[in-house]
């Protein structure tokens, strides 16, 4: 994802004081017959109005692919960020950010990145939406912020030595600093992309008021680590059906650029990202009490079936089976975003002799974040602009 400082000026939304300014719960409810036919379940149908606060790293871009097929599919309207793909991350979150945005407009999905505030969110929303998020172990997530993010971080340039990750682990405090530019890439970055204070030491007893506070807000909080399981949740909590939450998954890199912690390297990192560490513990507390009343044994047949679906999606779409590094992708509709001065993230090739009637849906399954939200009819000029300045200087 892309992230550029924007000095383009965001005012509060407006306190939505009288009852016609409020996003009314009829509006986004779904005008499109067809979901209603495609109910499985005669006690409950299809989920139409859903918050996704995407973090980073975490898999998320995969989910986000999910919910713009079924969004699109289904005629949905999402509140779109305007001139690039995240809401003016890391600015907090205002609603006034949102493309075409007017006080008392109903959104039924919002799903790109931003820096989450629950009360401005809130007023895109009818009252019934459904809030979820992803979170990832906190060791992995700071390795890979660290690769993905580490030259758009001034206080990492001075490292010295083939480890930088290493370096820094072992002295944080000679190269970080709070106040630094992007310095919130590299410490709890999970605590920050929810607004909170990620400079909070982890037996700071506000670590624990925040997540508290957090699992009142979120209905669902998925597990990276359980991505299968994670989706099969999504899925009976929003009343979906398995064909909704299909995947190939997005924007994965290359294993030879992931750098493997030994157990001492980890524990330094899981210290240095204690806040994290402690919201990953707590949701995945709860994470797995959701499996637990959902049923083990269901569970396991349910991912077995998506396995299954996802590999036969597989056959019909990918050339190769599987995903390529960048120079070995054919059709540009299909390169993945590269982290600054790399390219370390894996994209796809579509098969050449396709079966005519999966082309669209293999099309879309492919097709990386960035593509996907042109084809939404998003302007990304911003991040468009961004890109070239990265490849040019890099």
């Amino acid at each position: 994802s892309v992230h550029i400082m924007s000095g383009i000026k965001a005012t509060k939304c407006k306190a939505l004081d009288s009852q016609k300014d409020t996003c009314p719960l009829g509006v986004a409810k779904l005008q499109n017959k067809s979901l209603i036919k495609q109910s499985h379940s005669e006690e409950c149908s299809p989920k139409v109005n859903v918050m996704f606060m995407k973090t980073h790293k975490t898999a998320s871009s995969t989910i986000l692919n999910i919910l713009f097929r079924f969004g699109e599919k289904h005629k949905l309207r999402f509140a779109f960020p305007d001139g690039r793909n995240d809401f003016f991350y890391p600015s907090p979150f205002l609603c006034s950010q949102v493309k075409d945005y007017k006080p008392g407009e109903c959104f039924n999905i919002v799903c790109n990145h931003m820096r989450f505030d629950h009360q401005e969110v809130s007023k895109l929303l009818p009252p019934d939406s459904v809030y979820v998020t992803i979170l990832r172990d906190p060791v992995d997530l700071f390795e890979s912020s660290f690769h993905y993010y580490h030259k758009a971080v001034p206080l990492t340039w001075r490292i010295r030595g083939e480890n930088k990750l290493a370096e820094f682990l072992n002295n944080p405090w000679t190269f970080y600093s709070p106040e630094a530019f992007n310095s919130f890439y590299l410490k709890n970055l999970l605590f920050f992309d929810f607004g909170l204070d990620n400079n909070l030491e982890a037996d700071d007893p506000r670590v624990m008021t925040e997540i508290k506070n957090l699992s009142r807000r979120f209905h669902l909080v998925l597990i990276a680590e359980y991505f299968e399981e994670s989706l099969i949740l999504l899925k009976d909590l929003l009343c979906w059906t398995m064909e909704d939450i299909l995947y190939f998954k997005l924007n994965a890199r290359k294993s030879s650029s992931v750098s493997h912690l030994d157990a001492e390297m980890r524990a330094k990192a899981l210290q240095w990202n204690g806040a994290d560490w402690k919201l990953y513990q707590y949701f995945n507390g709860t994470f797995w009490a959701r499996v637990e009343a959902y049923g083990r044994e269901r569970m396991k047949q349910e991912v077995e079936e998506l396995r299954r679906r996802n590999a036969e999606m597989k056959d019909i779409c990918v050339e190769g089976g599987g995903a390529v590094e960048v120079q070995k992708i054919q059709n540009r509709r299909f390169l993945p975003w590269q982290p600054v001065g790399e390219s370390s993230i894996l994209g796809y090739n579509i098969k050449k002799d396709i079966d005519p009637r999966f082309r669209t849906v293999c099309e879309k399954m492919l097709t990386p974040e960035i593509q996907y939200l042109s084809e939404l009819g998003v302007s990304l000029w911003l991040t468009r602009l961004w890109g070239w300045l990265k490849d040019a200087i890099y």
